[in-house]
């Protein structure tokens, strides 16, 4: 019964955190572009248990909408219309950029953000091509600025747990690593942004990102070759007989790491229902088979929620030894200075290290251009090879 209503609480107060304490330290304010429903619960909400953050304004091509969603989280400044996206980037209270726009606009307001002086908490993917993001890296070094794309879930103590067991050798050596991000059918509605490949939508690019830079990062390692990727293209219900899919519903892959380690990645915006009427449960895990055992971590994106590290590592006399850990702080990982707390969500941890970044304090975890840079880099080689070939370019010239 204790661990049913720790759950509750815990869930809870991730969605109602409360109320920071103010510090004398100026607090960073940020601008939203975009009235995005991935703000509140990637920004908004966390904003509002850290002392050092303030969402102070957004800004929305519809200005009616731009002001019911300020009015409705609090946000003092508004912006809307035409101009409202560049009116907020001028506006010289304004820190630091939040981008939750569509793929395909990443590039150009991540650039106009960066010349406008704006430091930029990116939503991943980073941008449609590799070369796109190494443009926005380049502008933001030269600039002093920090950019930080928003692969939430390596800030959590858990994914960083099963990192520390596969590095600590318990287990050996890896031999392969599979990585499953997918949801039933149904939940993203037919018409929704992440299929348009104009915008830059697909798959791959909305929750494969996350199964390729899980691989990465529990590997230590980039690809050295895609070996097999397929993909299950989107057709709109409206589509005429003859219609070529250009954006991926669903997408596997196989790929080569160094020492001959392979890793598989499979992601889906709606898994068919099963005998067509039975919804499927999310897959959502990474599994690191190793020479002396495997661990699985289930729900490596959203782990606040729930999760569990299983670990069986085999003892020497042909049997198997089974345990299953849940880290929700980093105390659990000898850091008590953290501070944190057990309810904290990916994305409250995520924002304490973007502020410790702007505030000149070494944060806790990081993602650096490189990290970037490859992760969609390796997207566009799993696009080449399963024949759909990059999301489109953009055309914003600086």
């Amino acid at each position: 019964m204790a661990s049913v209503l720790g759950l509750v609480k815990r869930i809870y107060t991730a969605f109602h955190p409360p109320a920071s304490i103010s510090t004398e330290s100026q607090p960073i304010k940020f601008g939203i572009l975009g009235a995005a429903a991935i703000a509140p619960p990637a920004l908004i909400g966390p904003a509002s248990n850290h002392p050092e953050a303030i969402v102070y304004a957004v800004a929305a091509r519809d200005e009616g909408r731009a002001t019911a969603y300020a009015k409705k989280h609090g946000i003092p400044k508004v912006y809307g219309g035409a101009n409202g996206y560049q009116e907020l980037l001028n506006d010289p209270e304004v820190d630091a950029i939040y981008n939750p726009l569509p793929n395909g606009l990443h590039y150009e307001w991540t650039m106009k953000a960066l010349a406008a002086g704006k430091h930029v908490l990116l939503e991943k993917p980073s941008a449609d091509t590799a070369e796109e993001t190494r443009l926005m890296f380049e502008l933001a070094e030269r600039k002093g600025l920090v950019l930080l794309e928003a692969f939430h879930y390596r800030f959590h103590p858990a994914i960083q747990r099963v990192k520390v067991i596969i590095d600590s050798g318990e287990l050996g050596a890896i031999k392969s690593i599979e990585t499953n991000l997918a949801i039933p059918k149904g939940l993203i509605k037919d018409g929704d942004i992440r299929y348009d490949y104009s915008l830059g939508g697909g798959a791959l690019m909305d929750m494969g990102c996350y199964t390729l830079n899980c691989i990465r990062y529990l590997s230590g390692s980039n690809p050295v070759e895609v070996l097999s990727a397929s993909y299950e293209g989107y057709k709109p219900p409206s589509a005429p007989l003859d219609f070529t899919p250009n954006v991926d519903r669903r997408t596997t892959a196989t790929l080569s790491l160094p020492n001959n380690v392979i890793a598989t990645l499979t992601c889906d915006l709606g898994i068919p229902y099963r005998y067509g009427i039975i919804p499927n449960m999310p897959q959502i895990n990474a599994i690191v088979r190793c020479e002396g055992g495997d661990i699985e971590l289930f729900n490596f994106v959203m782990p606040t929620l729930y999760h569990s590290i299983t670990v069986q590592s085999k003892d020497g006399t042909g049997g198997v030894k089974t345990r299953t850990e849940k880290v929700y702080k980093f105390a659990e990982l000898q850091e008590p200075d953290m501070n944190d707390e057990e309810w904290w969500t990916t994305y409250r941890y995520q924002l304490e290290a973007f502020i410790n970044k702007l505030k000149d304090r070494k944060p806790q975890t990081w993602l650096d251009k490189e990290d970037s840079v490859a992760n969609i880099e390796w997207i566009e080689k799993i696009y080449a090879k399963g024949g759909l070939g990059s999301r489109p370019k953009s055309t914003y010239v600086p």
